[in-house]
């Protein structure tokens, strides 16, 4: 029964119901429905959760991409880029410090400050293997960065809406704000098509920091054998971008890759979101939640404050 519902609910994300002019799954309810599920119905299906829910989001950004110019992309996103080399060494300067003294376990507060500077689990995924984290403190670091990422699919697009923020603003905020991809997007295509494209770039520009922190973790933990996970679906995306700016692309083609994005992180948000079980919030432990939700409340404060103040 747990299977027939699990499919039933992708098929019902997927359903075009706005040819009938009805409202389709929009990303932070396939998220809560994926939540509800993995609350009351075991996750037949684990393994092919966590591998489709990667590949995924890829291939969604990838398409995301063909809606985008290039030259007017980079021209909105130039202020936010600026903020992300600021952002990303004072929230993993912080988080280190504060793991620290809040005598949390080394690797697992780096992870953390990893998951809250750059892309969430990405990072974390991406780091792990080279300061040779184990299970558990790979699990705390991606449990605790999950829930705070989930909370914030929620709560981002109303602020947003409360503060009167722009779609530039909004778009710029929530790819600093929130840790994961697939999140941001959801939030960005919530509040509006700008905020979306604004969104995207500016996260994905932020997420190749994971390759200058690997390298750099590979010095501090003094052990260069860990394998770097380099996020190569970011530069399709560039050369998707550039596709659609100077190539003649049919006008139905690049409206159906979008389509296919949109749904697909959509179903994306459904799998992150069924992933979790209650095993998984157990282990997170307080410490660990108090330092994310510290370096989280640090993120999203700064970067409204200059956000407000430099983007009209």
């Amino acid at each position: 029964m747990n299977k027939i519902i699990y499919i039933a609910i992708i098929i019902l994300i997927l359903v075009p119901f706005d040819i009938w002019n009805l409202p389709v799954v929009t990303a932070p309810v396939a998220l809560l429905a994926g939540l509800i599920f993995a609350f009351t119905c075991k996750n037949p299906y684990p393994k092919f959760n966590k591998k489709c829910s990667k590949y995924l989001l890829q291939v969604a950004v990838v398409c995301l991409g063909f809606g985008m110019n290039l030259q007017e992309s980079l021209r909105s996103g130039a202020d936010g880029m600026l903020f992300t080399v600021v952002s990303v060494v004072s929230v993993m300067a912080l988080g280190v410090l504060l793991g620290y003294s809040l005598h949390i376990n080394r690797k697992t507060s780096y992870l953390i400050s990893s998951g809250t500077a750059i892309c969430g689990g990405s990072a974390i995924a991406a780091v792990g293997p080279v300061l040779k984290a184990d299970e558990n403190e790979m699990a705390v670091s991606l449990g605790v960065i999950f829930i705070l990422n989930a909370v914030a699919l929620f709560i981002f697009p109303p602020l947003g809406h409360m503060l009167d923020m722009s779609q530039a603003q909004f778009g710029t905020w929530a790819a600093i704000a929130i840790h994961d991809t697939s999140s941001v997007v959801g939030a960005g295509e919530v509040y509006g098509e700008q905020a979306l494209q604004m969104a995207t770039l500016i996260k994905l520009t932020r997420a190749l920091w994971i390759i200058p922190l690997a390298v750099v973790t590979m010095f501090i933990f003094r052990d260069g054998s860990g394998k770097v996970s380099i996020p190569w679906f970011i530069f399709l995306f560039i050369l998707a971008m550039v596709a659609n700016t100077y190539l003649p692309l049919p006008e139905w083609l690049t409206a159906a890759l979008v389509w296919v994005a949109r749904r697909g992180m959509v179903v994306t948000l459904f799998l992150i979101g069924a992933s979790l079980s209650l095993a998984t919030v157990k282990q997170v432990g307080v410490k660990p939640l108090l330092l994310a939700l510290a370096l989280w409340v640090v993120i999203s404060v700064s970067s409204l404050f200059v956000v407000l103040h430099t983007i009209d």
